[in-house]
């Protein structure tokens, strides 16, 4: 794009989105925000629970400095607003008639019992898109139930999956994967509910409530646990550092010289691939006998499992792998054709090159901090629309007057009235 040329414009830019949503939720606002949209957070009075949540910057614990908000709250506008009480809930519904959509995350029938529920709200906007992303659902014996994402990764079935082998660790329990995978999985599908709700809009001109369920959408990712149990009634099994399997499967982590990992597993069962394993074995002095022996070439060959010949193989990519750097194995490996990688820290993605050259790695300004601040930004580079953070998190109320005076006309008199009421 030459600079005379203006910016192609943001995905998501004509929608405006309330976002009431919780830990479960609010990275759907982010994407959306992110995308584009005009996104409206709102908290309670005093800030959202989140905004407490570690790391914090500078290690000074303060709402403004949670690491945790600031991912997940980006390229949104702020507001606080109390919608336990009357004055909230009226100003909440005079947003709503100007919003595309509202993001939630309380427990089942609790807008209902506010009356801000989406029969109550869409009422008078049937445009409006609503989506409930709660634990089980607005339906069903579960749906009161209470969860997190270590239970929603745990009930959804993906926990059943990640551990350690039984031979390597026995007894070895379910272990979590961290990072809020149940809540971005959830967030994910909630915000494709979302999409689809608006494309079907545009075509219709309806509105309709989104109901999205962490605990389903944990269950679509279970890959292929729940097809092995409905036709062959079989549970796979942990197994360290790989996939789930029915079988057991060779090693896949190798240590490298350097103290460092390498995934090391998938590499094409074909004779140029063997012939340029074992020389690139030959050259660091090691693999004699699996180049002499014709069985260890036909095992490799035909795609065994877990037979002494192919964990021979294996073991001998570990060796080599042992000889050479985590950054040598997985080079060279890539130059001959395996799909091999290094097991990367985060400080060594920050610098890694291959994100620099994409952008991928932004730095965000903080006007109330003086600095600049580096963020992970948009997985997806799109050529004909923009995608990517726009500015940071908002402050505590930091759009308050933006939103209530400019956006819905409220007088300084009214705006002094609620914030002596708690109610903003």
């Amino acid at each position: 794009m030459s600079a005379s040329q203006p910016p192609p414009p943001l995905a998501l830019d004509d929608l405006v989105v309330l976002d009431l949503t919780d830990e479960k939720g609010q990275y759907m606002g982010k994407l959306m925000g992110d995308l584009g949209a005009t996104v409206i957070k709102v908290e309670p009075p005093g800030g959202d629970p989140a905004r407490r949540i570690g790391p914090f910057a500078g290690d000074v614990e303060a709402p403004e400095r949670s690491l945790y908000w600031w991912h997940y709250n980006t390229s949104k506008l702020g507001v606080t607003l109390d919608i336990t009480k009357s004055e909230g809930q009226a100003l909440l519904k005079r947003l709503v008639a100007r919003a595309d959509v509202v993001l939630e995350s309380f427990q089942p029938g609790y807008l209902d019992g506010l009356g801000l529920g989406y029969e109550a709200l869409s009422a008078s906007n049937p445009r409006l898109i609503m989506t409930s992303l709660t634990a089980y659902g607005q339906t069903g014996p579960y749906k009161d139930h209470l969860t997190s994402d270590l239970i929603a990764l745990a009930m959804g079935g993906p926990m059943a999956s990640s551990g350690y082998s039984d031979e390597e660790v026995p007894g070895a329990p379910p272990i979590r994967g961290t990072g809020n995978q149940g809540y971005h999985t959830g967030s994910h599908w909630g915000l494709i509910g979302t999409l689809v709700a608006l494309a079907h809009r545009d075509a219709t001109g309806e509105g309709q409530h989104v109901d999205a369920s962490l605990h389903e959408a944990l269950a679509c990712t279970t890959e292929a646990a729940t097809p092995h149990y409905f036709y062959l009634k079989r549970a796979p099994m942990r197994q360290t550092g790989r996939h789930h399997a029915q079988t057991v499967t060779p090693r896949t982590q190798w240590p490298s010289r350097d103290g460092r990992y390498v995934c090391a597993f998938n590499v094409p069962r074909n004779v140029a691939c063997w012939n340029s394993l074992t020389e690139w074995m030959a050259e660091h002095g090691m693999g004699e006998e699996l180049r002499e022996d014709p069985k260890y070439r036909q095992a490799f060959l035909t795609g065994a499992r877990a037979t002494p010949e192919i964990d021979a193989v294996w073991r001998g990519m570990g060796e080599l792998i042992s000889k050479l750097t985590a950054e040598e194995a997985y080079q060279g490996a890539q130059r001959r054709g395996y799909p091999w990688g290094a097991v990367r820290s985060p400080d060594e993605n920050v610098r890694d090159p291959h994100f620099q050259e994409r952008g991928f790695f932004v730095e965000v300004e903080h006007p109330e901090l003086g600095r600049r601040y580096t963020y992970p930004n948009a997985p997806a580079v799109m050529h004909g629309t923009r995608y990517g953070i726009r500015h940071r998190a908002p402050l505590t109320g930091e759009h308050n007057e933006q939103v209530f005076s400019k956006l819905l006309g409220l007088t300084v008199q009214e705006m002094t009235h609620l914030r002596q009421q708690r109610v903003i």
